[in-house]
């Protein structure tokens, strides 16, 4: 029981230390893709380690962390919620994952992409207020106007997620469309 040739030994440890580098993929994305804001998390992630645990520095840092994750998550989610009402419930997670092998689909779609994600970015509160547009949401709308949607997933996103005029909460949930 106690042989050095077990090979799940060490799974539990390399499963936490795969989280720790899984910035926004799946876990063991080979495929993984480096935006800009997963560098900022992961220097995050680099300078707290090295700091001694607990300390008022390395607290601050794990509670910027955690933050930012679960931001982004939400911000998935708010997508994937917008991608399920539209009808692409079995498609709404490939449409959402952008990989290293990922690629726009057509280059004359790109300046209409940044558009639509401008706008929705201005227009509605599916980012939160101090988000950053990241590249990886330029991915999904090409994919979306690909697929002739991308009109009426920005309809959807004004309707389930308006901007709220003096002060947008991201906090709030999903609201129902108005008919």
């Amino acid at each position: 029981l106690c042989s050095n040739n077990n090979p799940y030994a060490s799974f539990g440890a390399t499963l936490a230390r795969d989280e720790e580098q899984n910035l926004w993929s799946t876990p063991h994305d080979v495929t993984h893709t480096e935006a800009d804001d997963d560098r900022v998390l992961y220097n995050m992630i680099v300078v707290r380690n090295q700091l001694a645990k607990d300390s008022e520095e390395w607290q601050k840092l794990n509670y910027d962390i955690y933050t930012l994750r679960q931001t982004r998550k939400e911000v998935r989610s708010r997508w994937k919620h917008i991608l399920e009402d539209l009808g692409f419930q079995k498609e709404a997670d490939s449409l959402l994952s952008v990989t290293k092998l990922s690629i726009i689909s057509d280059s004359q779609n790109m300046s209409k992409a940044r558009d639509i994600l401008l706008k929705l970015s201005e227009e509605t509160n599916i980012f939160p207020t101090s988000w950053e547009l990241s590249e990886r949401y330029l991915f999904v709308v090409d994919r979306l106007i690909a697929l002739d949607a991308a009109d009426e997933f920005f309809k959807m996103a004004s309707a389930v997620y308006p901007k709220r005029p003096g002060g947008d909460r991201a906090d709030e949930g999903p609201r129902a469309p108005q008919s």
